[in-house]
Parts: structure tokens; sequence; C-alpha cells
């Protein structure tokens, strides 16, 4: 069972935003007093309306709490997107009994379409009457997050810290429209550690750089990305700088277990790759070579057909864009050494790729030199039934 950080309260309701009233669309996390939260947002140009919002209110150690709605992403919807993002604040405030402005709010879906605001206004009530701070309540919230998801994606961790006993625990969403730097993701990381806004904001801008910022199902970057760190600060005291990087650790292994499993649920995913380079000058320029593997649409169709052609990893190693010498790529797939000395190694391509075909998790291990730079990035292979489900996605 997952640890639920104390000084919380969570919600999960079908407000009938999908067609299936079966599945849940709008979440409440909330906590009785106000906590400290930092937020990190889409690099899309194009944004949508509830990130416009909480840019502007985060980081704050003066929040309550975060209404979620799944279904409908409020995106490219104008004045009346940013006025219906009020009124959900509103609504939300309403259920917690704290001010508007303490409200923070995240929507995924369909863009271009208004919100059924009707449905949303009923669905924070609703909300507000289904509210709890068990483990039931906690992963019903989870739920109304989800959209093309195949389940609920939590992650959590319990430790002691400087004497304390601390709690972190994550929600996220995200399956389909997922490229390098978050896209179609949706996050709220939860603990009970006494910290303040600024410094969840320094600690969640690293985080992020190795865990969720190192996911990719198709290079899509789009308008709703966000995630969210909140503090309750009701267990102990503040920590000090030697218990802070302790606990920074621990929410990096949260938030790569999350983000890890956004290509594992990749739409019609079949297989994750995890590209792991080394050798490289800097760490930029093994993330750049990490980033034109994991891109390449390639080298994803040949792991979907459990095809070890080395040839299209490495030439992808090849157009990067980064100064190497071509002699010193090394390749390895699944432990096996494909490539080396600007030549193929002789393996058995008939077993390695009986291996790949069992193996949910493709390792493509490659040294391109004999630098300090090391990168891992982790997306998802692309198969027909991608193709199939994105082109009747909207229609």
């Amino acid at each position: 069972m997952i640890a639920i950080p104390k000084g919380f309260r969570f919600a999960g309701i079908s407000a009938g935003i999908k067609a299936d009233m079966s599945k849940k669309d709008m979440s409440l996390i909330f906590t009785d007093d106000a906590c400290a939260v930092a937020g990190v947002y889409t690099q899309n140009l194009v944004v949508a309306a509830p990130v416009t919002l909480d840019r502007q209110r985060t980081p704050s150690n003066a929040i309550r709490g975060v209404i979620v709605n799944s279904g409908n992403a409020n995106a490219c919807t104008g004045q009346q997107g940013f006025a219906n993002t009020e009124a959900m604040c509103a609504a939300g405030a309403a259920e917690i009994g704290c001010a508007a402005e303490e409200v923070l709010v995240m929507s995924t879906g369909i863009i271009g379409v208004q919100l059924p605001m009707k449905k949303i206004i009923a669905g924070a009530k609703l909300l507000g009457t289904s509210r709890g701070e068990d483990s039931e309540a906690f992963l019903a919230a989870a739920d109304g997050f989800l959209t093309t998801d195949n389940g609920r994606k939590t992650a959590g961790r319990q430790v002691e810290i400087g004497g304390q006993q601390i709690t972190i625990t994550g929600i996220a969403k995200g399956a389909g429209m997922i490229g390098i730097n978050m896209a179609t993701f949706l996050s709220v990381v939860m603990t009970d550690a006494r910290i303040d806004a600024a410094t969840l904001q320094a600690i969640q801008s690293r985080v992020i750089q190795s865990t969720f910022n190192c996911v990719s199902v198709e290079g899509h970057t789009s308008t709703n990305d966000t995630f969210l760190l909140m503090a309750s600060g009701v267990v102990g005291s503040e920590l000090n700088a030697e218990e802070l990087a302790q606990f920074e650790g621990v929410l990096e292994e949260v938030c790569l277990e999350l983000a890890k499993m956004i290509p594992a649920d990749g739409e019609g995913a079949s297989h994750v790759l995890e590209i792991d380079v080394s050798g490289a000058g800097s760490d930029e320029d093994a993330r750049e070579i990490a980033e034109a593997v994991a891109n390449s649409n390639l080298v994803k169709t040949c792991v979907a057909g459990n095809d070890p052609n080395w040839g299209r990893i490495v030439s992808a190693v090849g157009y990067a864009g980064i100064d190497i010498d071509a002699d010193q790529i090394v390749l390895h797939l699944l432990g096996q050494k494909l490539f080396e000395q600007s030549e193929p190694v002789t393996f058995d391509e008939s077993a390695l790729s009986d291996a790949m075909r069992t193996s949910k998790e493709i390792s493509i291990q490659l040294t391109v030199g004999s630098g300090p730079g090391s990168a891992k990035i982790w997306t998802s292979d692309l198969t027909t039934d991608y193709v199939v489900f994105n082109a009747d996605y909207h229609t």
C-alpha cells in the first residue's frame, strides 16, 4: 500500500466530462492549512489557460490545493478559457474553504474546446463531499488525472531524515504526445516535510532534469504540462542543508519511477527503450546524442519489430550534431555488443531478436569516446497500434 503524506486530503469523481461515466475525470488535492508549492511547466509557447494561471501563482507558501480535470485541456480557448479556469479555482476553493487565489488548476484532454462549466461546478461540489485522507481517496484522485493512460501512475517513499519520518508520494498521467522536456504530462508530488517554496522550486528544477525531462514517446511537446511539488510542512522542523540533499535524492527516486511509467504506457507501446550514452565531451553532448536516438522513428520501429538493427542506432548517433570520433562508437543492445571500431561485431541475430521479443525494457548502451559526459533517456517503441489510436483520437 502506498504511503500517504500527512496533511493532505484527496477526492476523485466522474463529472461526465468524458463520455464514459465509469471513468473518473475530476480530482481535488488539498491541505488543511497553507502549504508550500513549486511548479514547472511546459516549454511550448502555446500554453493552456491553467498553465498561465499556475505560473502566476507559483512558487508560493500560501496555496491550499489543486483542482484537476481530464478529458478537456482548456487550451487555445482564449479569454473565456481563462475565465473558466478562474471559475474552476473558485469552485474548488468553495469546497476546501479558502480563497480562490489559494487554488491551482490542472487540465488535460482535447485541445480547443471550452470546459463544460456546469459539469465542472457540479463536479467540484461532488469532490467536496467525496474527500478523504486514506489510500482509497488518494487512488480515486489519481484516477481523475488519466486520459489515454492504461492505468493510474503513482509512486512513493517513506524515509527517516533528520530523525523525522517523511513521506514523498506522487501522482502522474501521460501516455502519448510526450516529448523530452515534458509533454501532455501532469504530476503532483506531495510531501509532509517542512520546506519553503523557494527551496522546493530550486530542488524541483534540478530533479526534473534527470526524471520527467528524460522521457519521450514521439517527441511532441504539448500545451498543458504541469509538475507541482507540494509540501504540507506538518512533520517536524525545517531540514538543514544535508537533510535537504537527502530529501532531494529520495524525491528523484519517486519522480524517476513516475517518469519511466510514461513511456512504458506509451500508446500502443510494446517496449520501453533505455538509451544510455557515455564517453561524450559533456553531459549536454551525451543528452543530444541520446535524444537523437530516442526520437528516431526508424530506431523505434526496429525495436517494435524485435529487429537488432544496429545501423539505425549508429547512424542516429552520427546525425545528432555532436563532434565525436566515429571510430570510438561502441554499441550494446540488451548487453550484447553489436558495433565497435566502425564495423559490426558478429552476433546471433536470431537469439538477440528472441531476447528482444521477451524483454519489456530494451537497453541501448552507447559509448561515444572517453569523455566525462553521460546521459540516460527513456522512450517507447512505435507500433501500428500507436498510429491507429492517434489517427482516430479526435474524430
